[in-house]
């Protein structure tokens, strides 16, 4: 442990670290992955993504104790077990910072599949990651606003082309697709613009999760909402690596992916009411156990979520209508990009 050092130079020497791992790690993943791609046999790419993967996994694991090393955090982490490595899971989760992603990969490192996340399209040019992203069919989101489309009508509907492209890739191995549900970090000044019902989070975005289940929700186990909590407040990147979070806390609650949770939203009304009730209930309970973590020093229960309700036990429930959290003129652009 560095703890005796300055802040700042724990953050240097951790950055550092981090650098030299993802360079080391990222050769032999780039060589794979070109492999993979001048062989176009099905079972030979198939085996490829599972070295692939593997590599990824060493790099977490390897970023986590370069973390534990240099940066004395608490970690109180409950609900990853009975987890399966050889499952396929949607993991859902509140966002806050770029930390989120950091906590992420080490509590579900070596528990379930690599994680998979939906990206903008520039994080590409992102020196040796952007191209381990590619390597690893994390796929790419350019986004639209209204006024560009209406302009360029033909590019309508082409981040639903690519992620039901990633849908097929991602049912040839055992994965975990990651979504982000605000579709941005959360800040009380977001918060207030967007008229967030809720304290903690923004409005969830339903169409990217909806359409992921719709494509695969047959094949998946379960989805996992993880609720990622900072007693000291959410911090930046290098105010990580520089110590000044002293405490994570994280839940995680499992939830079976039933008849609710599968189906077309975007042209089902009564489907698209069903999804976003469910989704609602499970937000208000996320805002609700939010409170409990941030203001509470230690007790925190697991989360329990019941197969109807989604309510954590001691914590009561709001009742709250779909139509605060979604409406039926956002566009299938905007939907898919949360």
């Amino acid at each position: 442990m560095l703890r005796h050092l300055p802040g700042p130079v724990r953050g240097a020497i951790a950055l550092l670290l981090l650098i030299c791992n993802t360079i080391m790690l990222t050769t032999p993943l780039f060589l794979m992955a070109i492999l993979k791609f001048v062989i176009p046999v099905t079972s030979w790419r198939k085996g490829c993504d599972i070295i692939i993967n593997g590599i990824a996994g060493l790099w977490i694991s390897d970023n986590n104790r370069i973390i534990h090393f240099t940066n004395p955090v608490t970690w109180d982490v409950q609900g990853i077990e009975g987890l399966k490595k050889d499952g396929w899971y949607m993991v859902v989760a509140n966002h806050q910072s770029w930390v989120d992603i950091l906590v992420l990969q080490k509590i579900f490192n070596g528990e379930i599949p690599f994680l998979k996340f939906f990206l903008k399209k520039e994080l590409i040019w992102v020196p040796f990651l952007g191209l381990a992203w590619w390597a690893l069919d994390f796929p790419f989101m350019k986004r639209y606003s209204k006024s560009f489309l209406k302009k360029h009508p033909h590019l309508k509907g082409k981040d639903m082309e690519i992620t039901r492209k990633a849908c097929e890739k991602f049912k040839t191995i055992p994965v975990s697709v990651m979504n982000f549900l605000e579709g941005t970090r959360f800040t009380s000044e977001k918060r207030q613009k967007q008229l967030s019902p809720f304290t903690h989070l923004l409005k969830p975005k339903a169409g990217g999760i909806a359409f992921v289940l719709s494509a695969m929700g047959q094949q998946m186990h379960q989805m996992l909402d993880v609720t990622i909590a900072y007693p000291g407040g959410a911090k930046s990147f290098w105010q990580f690596l520089c110590g000044h979070v002293p405490e994570i806390r994280v839940r995680v609650a499992p939830y079976s992916i039933d008849d609710d949770m599968v189906g077309d939203y975007f042209t089902d009304k009564k489907f698209r009411v069903r999804f976003q009730s469910r989704l609602n209930m499970i937000w208000e309970q996320k805002d609700l156990l939010l409170k409990e973590l941030l203001e509470h020093p230690q007790g925190i229960p697991q989360v329990s979520p019941s197969e109807n309700t989604g309510n954590v036990i001691g914590i009561r429930r709001r009742t709250m209508s779909p139509d605060l959290l979604h409406s039926e003129n956002t566009t299938q652009a905007e939907w898919i990009q949360g």
